[in-house]
């Protein structure tokens, strides 16, 4: 029995399918499949049916991925614990943020935070808050990049920054005439939302007076995976659509004057590094948190949570 034969099991019970298993872990089916096989014949027992579509572990196949997804475990304990106890910052650390995040944060810290810690193996994805809360769960990440309060007991939230929303208004939307707007006057039916699965979108249907329950009933029913799409949608003439801080504050100057901020107290996002409570990365976390912090816009940084009302969402997991 072998590490690698024991992640192979793991890739196949989470891909359900042995050529994804194999791609993901960079080596043929064929390889793959008979590691697998030889587990199988040294436990003298089937782990997978394969006579099932998706393939479907056993019973018995339950009994040794559970242990396996143990084993796996302790084996990235034990060299974080070496990591840790290290002097310099060096190691793996597997990263996930939001899509709503990642092309203003990033960018910010990435060149400096490589610089500082050339021993570090940054892995960075994007991903969706419930995609990335599942990963931390399951250990394939160690920390996220989201939006939070996510009231999860087991997770620890380190606040990195408060990050007020704007609207940004075609010049034929009657709220182009006003210096400041009232949530209570914001229209479902007039604003551009992102797609399903954006905490982002949560958000802001938590903020319009008619809740996320509120009925469509505009003639146009479009919704977009970044803010780009819905920035287009309001330069042709289209309604409004709401944008944090550091999407507004990359605005043309002559956009800019399409925005109209909150009254007070102004909608925002609380942006957090979140990690496992019982997470043994602390170096290498405190370093990422001190690069976002030392990288962040002034005007970002001043910011503080009074005369803010922070907007929570709800994700199932």
């Amino acid at each position: 029995m072998t590490i690698t034969q024991l992640e192979y099991v793991l890739a196949v019970y989470k891909y359900k399918h042995f050529g994804k298993a194999a791609e993901s872990c960079f080596v043929t089916q064929p390889t793959l499949s008979m590691q697998v096989q030889k587990l199988e014949d040294e436990l003298q027992v089937i782990i997978f049916d394969r006579s099932k579509s998706p393939i479907k572990p056993t019973n018995e196949g339950l009994v040794v991925i559970k242990q396996a997804e143990k084993i796996i475990y302790e084996q990235k304990k034990l060299f974080s614990l070496i990591d840790e106890n290290k002097d310099e910052i060096a190691g793996e650390l597997r990263l996930a943020i939001i899509p709503t995040l990642s092309p203003y944060l990033i960018p910010l810290f990435i060149q400096n935070f490589v610089k500082q810690y050339p021993k570090v193996n940054l892995q960075i994805e994007e991903a969706k808050t419930e995609d990335i809360i599942q990963m931390i769960k399951n250990d394939e990440i160690d920390a996220g990049l989201l939006a939070t309060p996510l009231h999860e007991k087991s997770f620890e939230e380190r606040i990195l920054y408060y990050e007020p929303f704007y609207l940004f208004v075609s010049s034929k939307h009657p709220f182009s005439k006003k210096n400041k707007i009232k949530e209570e006057e914001l229209d479902i039916n007039d604003i551009w939302l992102l797609n399903k699965g954006n905490c982002f979108r949560d958000q802001v249907l938590n903020i319009c007076s008619q809740t996320r329950k509120a009925e469509f009933s505009g003639p146009i029913n479009f919704e977009s995976g970044n803010f780009e799409t819905l920035k287009n949608m309001v330069l042709k003439g289209f309604g409004y659509t709401i944008l944090p801080h550091m999407a507004a504050k990359q605005l043309s100057s002559h956009h800019k004057k399409m925005l109209r901020p909150f009254k007070s107290p102004v909608p925002t996002r609380e942006v957090s590094i979140v990690t496992k409570k019982d997470c043994l990365k602390h170096k290498v976390i405190d370093a990422l948190e001190e690069e976002i912090l030392g990288s962040l816009p002034e005007d970002l940084r001043k910011i503080k949570k009074s005369d803010l009302q922070i907007i929570e969402f709800s994700i199932d997991v």
